[in-house]
């Protein structure tokens, strides 16, 4: 929710909802704990897979070839790792109990590992956070009701508990080293590690993502409900996108272009920012929706997708992308363009790639005329290398015994 208070709860929820929905529809997301912004970029819902249709589009010269497939039926939630013979994995198991495992590759296989026991009891699969380049913390995932009180880091050697976790239910993790990191605390707080301890900051409005250009040039995004473009009358509200920068001292709020359905007004609409990505000082890119409760009334106006970029000194509207690029979000960005959700690839000169993929081997149960789509959860650069791994799943949709294949992905760059 991008925001909280006053009477338009219900019709803020019903718009997250709303937004939410669509992004995943339109295989939107962003992927989480960008430890370097030119590597990866944060998630927040699935990533689109292509269709067995779809896969027969001309793929450039990018596919997915598999890595691993795990030999249950399940998904893997993250990937992570420190170098190219230390690469670890979190995966659920679909057994009724949505059982955790852990994977390590080594260089030359992959095997299950315990979890650390500093990681503590967790409801959920736990979540990677790349913290630097030489360390690698695992950080539990429970129900809502508590907080992260147990975390693990990984240093290329054991597994050890984190001195000092982040406190309270943190949201969003962003790190530029061990002695750099920000997180988001509930709607309207953001704390920072300095190496010693952690302070938490107020920020002006309901945000609900980070990204971090350097030091002393970090971004959130949400929504407001106060202040230009919000009025309604009747004590109604549109909500709008919002932004704030850190400065080094403190959280700023930034002029953000508004969003607005013509008149007559769709019902209870509502507009914000999802995401936002820090390539560069100069480079910062926020996408989010305006969107409105759905089914109310005949001739519906389309939800808009909101594109924005900060060239230096203010945000202004991107281009649509070309062809199925357009209406997506980054996920990670490489030297030569950016890496989009739905396993799409859109190049610096403009060209829009369709991400190819390999159809399951006949041994994991799927059949030669199943239907199959790859859905990536996560995807990172392996350090040190230009390799780029994704984890996630297959879905094969078949008669008699559908399932879903937990995979790991390695970019295969070259004749499709």
């Amino acid at each position: 929710m991008l925001v909280s208070s006053g009477n338009r709860t219900r019709g803020r929820a019903v718009t997250a909802v709303v937004l939410a929905g669509l992004l995943t529809a339109s295989g939107c997301d962003a992927v989480h704990g960008s430890t370097d912004p030119a590597a990866t970029a944060s998630a927040h819902a699935s990533l689109s897979g292509p269709t067995d249709s779809s896969s027969k589009v001309s793929t450039g010269t990018l596919t997915w070839e598999f890595e691993h497939i795990a030999d249950f039926s399940g998904k893997f939630e993250d990937v992570a790792g420190l170098a190219a013979d230390d690469i670890w994995a979190v995966a659920t198991e679909n057994d009724g109990r949505a059982t955790a495992h852990l994977l390590h590759y080594d260089g030359k296989s992959w095997k299950q590992e315990s979890f650390p026991d500093a990681l503590g009891e967790s409801l959920y699969a736990p979540r990677f956070e790349e913290v630097g380049e030489g360390e690698l913390w695992l950080r539990p995932q429970n129900d809502g009701s508590g907080t992260d009180e147990n975390w693990a880091r990984w240093d290329g050697t054991r597994w050890s508990a984190v001195p000092n976790p982040p406190p309270g239910k943190v949201g969003d993790f962003e790190a530029t080293g061990p002695d750099d990191i920000w997180t988001l605390l509930g709607e309207q707080s953001a704390q920072h590690w300095d190496g010693s301890r952690w302070s938490a900051t107020r920020l002006p409005f309901g945000m609900v993502d980070l990204a971090v250009a350097g030091p002393k040039d970090v971004w959130a995004v949400g929504g407001r409900d106060t202040g230009p473009g919000t009025e309604l009358g009747g004590g109604e509200r549109y909500s709008q996108p919002a932004s704030a920068h850190w400065d080094g001292a403190s959280w700023k709020p930034v002029d953000t272009p508004q969003a607005r359905f013509d008149e007559p007004l769709p019902p209870e609409p509502g507009a914000g920012l999802l995401h936002v990505f820090a390539f560069a000082g100069d480079d910062v890119r926020a996408y989010g929706s305006n969107s409105f409760n759905h089914g109310e009334v005949d001739n519906e106006p389309a939800d808009e997708f909101i594109q924005l970029r900060w060239d230096g000194s203010k945000w202004a509207e991107q281009d649509p992308a070309p062809g199925g690029c357009d209406w997506r979000t980054p996920v990670g960005r490489d030297g030569n363009g950016l890496f989009l959700d739905g396993n799409w690839y859109l190049t610096d000169d403009g060209r829009c790639v369709k991400i190819g993929r390999h159809r399951l081997p006949t041994s994991t149960g799927a059949g030669k005329g199943s239907h199959q789509s790859l859905w990536l959860k996560e995807i990172h650069r392996v350090p040190g290398t230009d390799e780029w791994l994704g984890a996630g799943q297959v879905e094969v949709n078949q008669s008699g015994d559908p399932f879903s294949a937990p995979v790991v992905v390695r970019l295969k760059r070259g004749a499709a």
